[in-house]
Order: structure tokens, then C-alpha cells, then sequence
């Protein structure tokens, strides 16, 4: 941690000493934007954190809460196109599209189904491992002294099957992460029901992942970063960012709600929102809503207790403060089509066939956007040719998981220090 007095002898990314920098922006209040900001002030840099909504109120907000260190494996494995349209015409089936949006989602599509190669497959979690990795150490330290630590708790990560020949239908996957050092313990028959008595008896075998963690209010955890942010000297606006604004190759301020702020750099974190910005910074990203949803069930009668993943319907049961969340299904049909009621009768059918006899006082339900790159990969790192202005987003499932991470990693950019990971697999520039 910087002091203050020495972060005023610090000179800013712009050159100028501390008495007349500018602040870093940082647009965005999700996990990946308040990680920046938080980590940009223990850097001793002012900030300012942009956002149109509440901090930690969209995809931050609605996500599974698992700190899920050992999700490196993509949706698009090999055997993903064969088994897609069967998917598609199953409604037990975790996969959805909504057919008017399929014109639109054709060409990002087309490159994303070309991923579903075993070379594809292991550079993608090549790339999402340093991210994801170590997860749950990754929020201790930001959250650290914040308030916000309370929400973190260390946990097991537990994935369902029926039985062992279900589980042995995934080896692809499981390869994947054997080959990157990520270990588990297998659970089976008996054993599995004295870990959890919980979970029904046509459950029979789990692969238990240690080490992993629990955030138990994702949307109040974002919104108590944010805080700290604040209290720590940090601005929070809310509005709309319509533009970057560069002189000479440079970033010297962002315009929001018809007004310029001068900046001396921006952070753009604002998930699959951040293409339309892209676009004026010269990159042609191809991301799209992954949409996902989540039902809460209030005061449950039975909690499993730990986060599970339920491999036949592809959904998380995590227990948070006063509710079950579950978590989970893909759905393709862009950002303005309202919520489909297909998903959350499907995670109800689940739910009630994984925990025999739950019951609960209410539940409530909600949809969002997962940004989705068609090559699986965050992107991180500076812009080509707008020096200053710096990106961060496109972790599919994982934002939550690997925001800290990101977050520090754009801290140490901006600050102009070389972090110790390879940058090339995030690298904007593969979007020119």
C-alpha cells in the first residue's frame, strides 16, 4: 500500500508529477472495473469509476459466485457443433436461442464454432488459467481491509454426476485440467451422500475440487468495493461514456453525460457493453451476449454445503446469505429480447430432481449478459495506437472468477510496470 505522502511524489502514466496529474477513468463498476480502481489507488493513482447503473448491479450482480479456479475448460469443445442442434430442440436441454436473433448472431458464430478444435480448446485454457488460477487468494487481497471480505469464503467446488460413467463422458475436459496441475477428489456411492446428505440418491459420483471459494452476495460484495473505492478518495459517476477522447495518439479524457472529464488514461470494463467503444478505438471485437440466468430461492429447507455444479443440466447450486442461487444455462438472443421463461422453468426442474423435499419461502429470478469473445479469451491490455486507453472484459463465465486478477493486471499496466504474465493471448490487437 502507497501512503500519501508518497504517492504524491509519483509521477502519472502522462508524465506529469502528482500536483497536476490527471485520474485514471475507469469505465464500468463490475468486478473487473472496481478491482482496477482499487488497485490503481494502492498504486497512489486518483481515479474516477463511471458507471450508467449501480456498481456491481448487471452481470457482476447475477452471476453463480463461485471463485471456480478449475473452470479453464471453454464451452467449445470438440463434439459442440454435432451436438448443438439436438441441444437446441431439447428443452431439458441447458442451451437456448432465440431464432429472429440468429440472421444477427450467424457471423460471430461462424468464428466461435471454429474453436471447438483440441488445439483451440488447450490454448484457450492456456490463457484462462493465470487469470482464474488462484481465485480465492485473488479476492482476499483485494477485498482485503475493504469491508467487502466478509462476502468471501473459502470453499470446496464440487461437480454432480450420476455415476462414474457419467463422469467419464467429460474426460476430454478433465484432461484439459489434469494436464494444467488442477487436482480433485473423487467421491463416490455412499461416501458422496455423507458429504452431502443433501443431494438425492440418483446422484452417485463428484469430483471435489479444493480450495476454491464462495462469494456469498455478489451484487452487495461489488457494491462494498465500490464504497471503499470512495472512501478511499476515488469519484463514482454515473452516466453514459459516448466517447474516448485522444490528442496526438493519446488519452486525455472520456466525455460522459454531455460533459469531458480530462483523464490521463481509461480503463474500459463494462463487459459485453465495451464493443460499441471499441469500435471508436479503432477494434472491431466479436463479442456477444452469452445470456444467463439465475433463480433464488429464499429461506430453502436443504442447502448443499458447498457450490455444485450439476453436470447433467450444466447449472450451480451456490448457498449465499438467506437464499440458494442457481445458476447457469446459455442462451443466445442478444442484448434487447426480454428474458425467456423456458430457462428458469428448466432450473427449477433440476433443482427439485438434484434436492429431494426442498422447499422455500419465495424465489426470484433474473437474466443478463455474459460477454462472450468468439475466441473464448478475455482481452487485456493497451490498445494499439491510443496509448492511454486500456481494455478489460470478455470472461464468458468466468468475470467474477478472474476480475481481481484482471483488474491487478490493468493496474500495473497503467502504472507502466510489466506484469509477470504473458499478455500476448489477451492482447487487443488481435482485434485489429
Amino acid at each position: 500500500m502507497i501512503d500519501n505522502a508518497d504517492a504524491g511524489k509519483r509521477m502519472g502514466p502522462d508524465g506529469s508529477s502528482s500536483g497536476t496529474r490527471r485520474p485514471i477513468v475507469v469505465i464500468g463498476a463490475g468486478i473487473v472495473g472496481v478491482s482496477t480502481a482499487i488497485w490503481l489507488q494502492r498504486d497512489g493513482h486518483d481515479v474516477i469509476l463511471i458507471d450508467r447503473g449501480e456498481p456491481g448491479s448487471a452481470t457482476s450482480y447475477g452471476n453463480g459466485g463461485v471463485l471456480a479456479s478449475a473452470s479453464v475448460v471453454p464451452v467449445t469443445v470438440p463434439g459442440l457443433l454435432a451436438r448443438a442442434p439436438r441441444m437446441l430442440f431439447d428443452p431439458d436441454q441447458p442451451l437456448f436461442l432465440n431464432w429472429s436473433y440468429l440472421p444477427r448472431l450467424l457471423p460471430w458464430l461462424r468464428r466461435y464454432l471454429a474453436h471447438c478444435t483440441p488445439e483451440a480448446v488447450n490454448r484457450i485454457a492456456d490463457a484462462l488459467l493465470p487469470i482464474v488460477g488462484d481465485s480465492l487468494a485473488d479476492h482476499q487481497a483485494l477485498s482485503a481491509g475493504t469491508g467487502a471480505e466478509r462476502w468471501v469464503r473459502p470453499s470446496d467446488y464440487v461437480y454432480i454426476y450420476r455415476d462414474r460413467a457419467h463422469y467419464e463422458g467429460d474426460a476430454f475436459g478433465w484432461g484439459i485440467r489434469r494436464a494444467r496441475g488442477i487436482a480433485w477428489d473423487e467421491i463416490e456411492g455412499a461416501a458422496l451422500l455423507d458429504y452431502d446428505p443433501a443431494l438425492s440418491a440418483s446422484l452417485g459420483f463428484a469430483a471435489r475440487f479444493p480450495n476454491h471459494g464462495t462469494i456469498t452476495d455478489p451484487g452487495r460484495y461489488v457494491q462494498d468495493l465500490a464504497t471503499h473505492v470512495v472512501a478511499s478518495g476515488g469519484r463514482l459517476v454515473k452516466g453514459e461514456v459516448t466517447d474516448i477522447v485522444r490528442e496526438n495518439g493519446r488519452v486525455t479524457g472520456v466525455r460522459a453525460g454531455g460533459e469531458t472529464i480530462a483523464c490521463a488514461a481509461a480503463v474500459l470494463a463494462t463487459g459485453v457493453w465495451s464493443k460499441r467503444l471499441c469500435a471508436t478505438l479503432g477494434l472491431d471485437v466479436p463479442l456477444e451476449s452469452e445470456r444467463g440466468y439465475h433463480v433464488e430461492l429464499w429461506e430453502p429447507s436443504v442447502t448443499p454445503r458447498n457450490p455444485m455444479m450439476i453436470a447433467s443440466g450444466k447449472f450451480v447450486m451456490t448457498p449465499m446469505d438467506g437464499r440458494l442461487r442457481l445458476a447457469g444455462i446459455v442462451e443466445f438472443g442478444g442484448l434487447d429480447a426480454p428474458a425467456s421463461r423456458a430457462p428458469f422453468d428448466l432450473l427449477m426442474k433440476n433443482v427439485t430432481a438434484a434436492l429431494p423435499g426442498l422447499t422455500f419461502r419465495n424465489r426470484t429470478e433474473w437474466m443478463g449478459h455474459r460477454p462472450a469473445p468468439a475466441d473464448s479469451i478475455p482481452v487485456i491490455g493497451e490498445v494499439p495506437g491510443a496509448r492511454g486507453a486500456y481494455l478489460g472484459f470478455g470472461h464468458h463465465h468466468v468475470g467474477l472468477t478472474g476480475g481481481p486478477k484482471t483488474g491487478r493486471i490493468l493496474a500495473q499496466l497503467v502504472s507502466g510496470r510489466t506484469p509477470n504474465i504473458d499478455l500476448a493471448p489477451y492482447a487487443p490487437s488481435r482485434f485489429q
